[in-house]
């Protein structure tokens, strides 16, 4: 087997086109811990450098026979570095920005839900109070609130006075105040 150490990168390269192995082994060995150095720098990520590495030596042996070198063989091998350099550093931006996003997108359906969840007890909790409601109060009330009604239509419907509408109306409504004041306070605290 030949020493290849003395070899100029040029002379290599030939070698390398002509699909010599040990050539390729030789450009490996010269150059992997300085392109290691340079990716480490900018990356700090001991995998993702070795993986960069890896594909640039990879690409380098699939594509000899294409290969051509407007300079030396350490410009063209930083230069594809590079390359792969700011491929990483913008696919990263890309996922934090897509994980930015997709974090704000819980948070604001964790809110929501939050929400819709305060406020499904704050019904269940108002529906209770006014349930326990005396029995004609809550039937007036619910004529009123609910189903919307005037008080002159609950009073056609009910054969009383408008006047007794509103009164049952105003006293459920200080009833509920009174129960509900509190609660409503604690539970959105």
């Amino acid at each position: 087997m030949r020493d290849y150490s003395s070899h100029s990168d040029q002379e290599l390269i030939d070698l390398l086109k002509s699909g010599d192995q040990a050539a390729f082994t030789e450009i490996y060995n010269r150059y992997k811990n300085l392109l290691y150095i340079h990716i480490f720098k900018r990356l700090g990520d001991r995998e993702e450098t070795k993986d960069i590495i890896q594909e640039l030596f990879s690409l380098l042996w699939h594509k000899r026979n294409e290969l051509t070198l407007n300079a030396s063989l350490s410009g063209y091998l930083y230069k594809s570095v590079r390359n792969r350099l700011i491929n990483v550093i913008a696919h990263k931006k890309v996922q934090t920005s897509y994980l930015t996003s997709l974090q704000s997108v819980a948070d604001q359906n964790s809110a929501s839900t939050d929400s819709l969840l305060r406020e499904n007890e704050l019904m269940k909790l108002i529906d209770k109070e006014i349930a326990e409601l005396p029995p004609k109060m809550r039937e007036v009330f619910e004529l009123s609130r609910k189903d919307n009604l005037s008080h002159k239509e609950i009073a056609a419907q009910l054969g009383i006075s408008e006047k007794t509408v509103k009164k049952q109306v105003n006293n459920a409504l200080k009833i509920l105040r009174v129960k509900l004041g509190l609660f409503v306070v604690l539970f959105f605290v």
